[in-house]
């Protein structure tokens, strides 16, 4: 038997409940959405690294080469660093990339991501 007090009172629960399901899933949605604009900027960044790597002995635009790949990725190349060995034809690059991304809820947000890639001798 329910009371005049009672009536009701389960729709409140349910609201209640799907309230808070929203609030987790557009949580959860949020957090996705960070982790796959960080992927892809370490993505970005492994690229452009690996791509000034491969001029590295070639010619001395290693990080143009890492600037186009960086862009074809969608990303915008912050620093590039080329160390090379004493024989000129080997040696290790740093690529510092970073990724503009809009994140539901917390706005606009700059993803910056770093990589090192080498070219050994021989």
């Amino acid at each position: 038997m329910t009371t005049e007090r009672q009536r009701g009172s389960a729709t409140l629960w349910v609201v209640g409940c799907i309230a808070l399901l929203l609030v987790v899933a557009e949580v959860a949605t949020v957090r996705a959405a960070a982790v796959v604009a960080r992927h892809r900027a370490e993505s970005a960044a492994d690229l452009a690294a690996l791509a000034a790597a491969g001029r590295i002995g070639v010619d001395d635009q290693s990080c143009t080469a890492a600037g186009h790949v960086a862009t074809a990725n969608g990303a915008r190349l912050r620093t590039c660093t080329v160390h090379l060995a004493g024989d000129g034809r080997s040696g290790t690059v740093l690529a510092r990339v970073v990724l503009h991304v809009h994140l539901p809820i917390a706005g606009s947000r700059d993803v910056v991501a770093s990589a090192r890639a080498g070219r050994l001798p021989g």
